[in-house]
Order: structure tokens, then C-alpha cells, then sequence
């Protein structure tokens, strides 16, 4: 019997392992998309110098309206407006809803924050609305 009753308390204990890793797992995913869709719209930025500056209309926030279609269906015909476009419905792809997306350049310098809900974390539902659990990722760089 003690030993049935050990037995059960370490499997319950690998059960909560288990779906902390795949919290954790989760998350980190989430991490590493936001930080490649900033690295993403810094090289475009990058290589479009002459026209960074434009690059501030990729910005959206929680509530804006993102086309369903992220596919571009013109490939010669590429703009900044168009590559905004793209980026902020790959974020909101990748992300999910609630997701934001700041680009801004002053001076040379390209910054891009990405905000995303992951409110995995909370336990009351309750707190589960509103920016309490947010994952945010911010790139700056030099053009």
C-alpha cells in the first residue's frame, strides 16, 4: 500500500512536469515567431533604405481589422504598402488575435516591438483579460 501510495504521488508529480513543458514549449515557440517576424521586417527595412521611413504603416494594433489573405498574388509588384500588409497578417497569423505590432524609425534607427497574449500563465480566469500576461519582443537596429 505505501508503496502504491509513493508510486502515485510521483506520477501525479510527472503529470504536472509534463504540462509545464508544455507550457513552457508553448511559449517559447511563440517567442521565437515574434522575434523572427521582427528580424523579418528590420531586413526589409534594411534592404529599402531610401524608404525605411514608410515602413512605420506596418504598425497595428490589437483591434485592427487584418485581410484574411496573406498571399501575395502580384509578385512584381511589390511596394511598401503591400509588404506592410503581408507582415502584419503573418504576425497575426502566427500570433493570434490580440497581437500588435510596432515599427518605428527615428534617425536611422529601426525599432520593432511585437506584443502577443499569453495568458496560458494565469490561473483565475477572471485576470485573464487585458495586457496581465503579455509576451513582448523588441529589436532595434542601426540602418
Amino acid at each position: 500500500m505505501i508503496a502504491v501510495l509513493v508510486m502515485a504521488i510521483g506520477l501525479l508529480g510527472f503529470a504536472l512536469l509534463q504540462t509545464m513543458s508544455v507550457r513552457f514549449t508553448q511559449s517559447a515557440n511563440q517567442r521565437t515567431k515574434a522575434t523572427n517576424l521582427a528580424y523579418d521586417i528590420l531586413d526589409q527595412m534594411r534592404s529599402n533604405r531610401l524608404f525605411a521611413a514608410q515602413y512605420t504603416g506596418a504598425s497595428f494594433d490589437e483591434d485592427a481589422a487584418i485581410p484574411p489573405n496573406c498571399i501575395q498574388q502580384n509578385v512584381g509588384d511589390i511596394s511598401v504598402a503591400i509588404n506592410g500588409t503581408i507582415w502584419r497578417c503573418r504576425v497575426r497569423q502566427a500570433l493570434g488575435d490580440g497581437s500588435s505590432g510596432v515599427v518605428a524609425y527615428n534617425s536611422g534607427v529601426a525599432t520593432v516591438t511585437i506584443r502577443w497574449n499569453d495568458q496560458r500563465w494565469v490561473d483565475d480566469d477572471a485576470q485573464k483579460t487585458g495586457n496581465k500576461e503579455t509576451g513582448v519582443v523588441t529589436l532595434s537596429t542601426r540602418l
